[in-house]
């Protein structure tokens, strides 16, 4: 699949919604199994950050959600006023009777307005422990007692939405409590899954760039071969640490490839790209502390498991 990427028309169809950027991806992410081909592809074809960004966001939530519906867009919604640590998250899951209500409100939900599914982060209020318990439960954007706002638009990539979600006594079905520990088991992982996917997308986009504005050929062979280990990441464990430090290097190496494509584009400020990159550019900082808060917790753990050995 990605011998596509040096062969197709480089060339990309403008698109400035998510009305027109939704059934593009749809289209191109049917025909790839492998989620991250999927983000790869719509990340090639995009003709800016903001939708490889969407592309790589989507295929993320699939390889964490397999069951998640292909035709709708979906969001993992974790982020509250006081942040996305467990403690954090103040949205409440109780029971009543046969019945679960949900309570509470998100923050920053990506593509939220124009979402149909949402994958809702909530203290679980039956159980009790040192740390809240948090489950994921499915939430569908046409729910009684579901408010969406949409919210001021970013300084970089401000073609991709976000909103706000508010819930109300929301009336849940047991089948959609996702079992097991919604933070361990989606939220902690899906950070990792999330660079892979969206740096992946990022990096295919770049690609189709260098070849349409002819920049150097060696720059384009390090960025294929960056793609095709953020591929072999994409089958690992995204809760072990050795994926994390791989992830760590892979990720630093990215950051060069991006700080020389800088200077690239300054070769045709008049292009409109060119203009896109740089508004968009803020984008790779983005969650910069938990990476390497992540890496240094995964170095700490091997230690201590190569301690445990002798």
């Amino acid at each position: 699949m990605l011998g596509t990427l040096l062969t197709s028309s480089a060339q990309a169809k403008t698109c400035e919604t998510v009305s027109e950027w939704w059934p593009r991806h749809r289209s191109l992410a049917a025909g790839h199994p492998a989620t991250v081909h999927q983000a790869i592809i719509g990340g090639f074809f995009a003709d800016r950050v903001g939708w490889a960004f969407a592309s790589g966001y989507q295929a993320a939530l699939h390889a964490l959600f397999p069951d998640a519906p292909d035709e709708r867009i979906c969001a993992l919604c974790v982020t509250e006023a006081g942040g996305n640590s467990p403690k954090a998250i103040k949205s409440s899951l109780q029971k009543e009777g046969e019945r679960w209500l949900l309570n509470g409100a998100k923050r920053w939900t990506t593509l939220g307005p124009d979402g149909a599914l949402f994958f809702v982060a909530a203290r679980d209020e039956t159980t009790s422990g040192e740390r809240p318990a948090i489950k994921i439960v499915k939430v569908w954007s046409g729910s009684a007692g579901l408010n969406i706002q949409a919210m001021p638009q970013t300084k970089f990539v401000p073609e991709v939405p976000h909103a706000q979600l508010q819930f109300e006594n929301l009336i849940l079905k047991e089948t959609e409590i996702l079992p097991g520990d919604g933070y361990d088991q989606y939220v902690k992982p899906f950070r990792t899954v999330e660079d892979v996917h969206i740096n992946a997308a990022i990096l295919a986009y770049l690609v189709r760039e260098a070849r349409r504005l002819d920049w150097p050929a060696q720059w384009i062979e390090k960025t294929f071969s960056l793609l095709i280990v953020f591929q072999e990441l994409s089958k690992e464990d995204p809760s072990a640490p050795e994926t994390h430090i791989a992830l760590a290097g892979a990720l630093a190496i990215g950051a060069g490839l991006t700080a020389e494509a800088d200077g690239l584009w300054d070769r045709t400020p008049a292009d409109p790209a060119a203009a896109r990159w740089k508004r968009d550019r803020a984008l790779f900082g983005v969650a910069a502390q938990a990476r390497a808060a992540r890496t240094e917790r995964a170095w700490q753990g091997l230690a201590r498991g190569a301690i445990g050995a002798q």
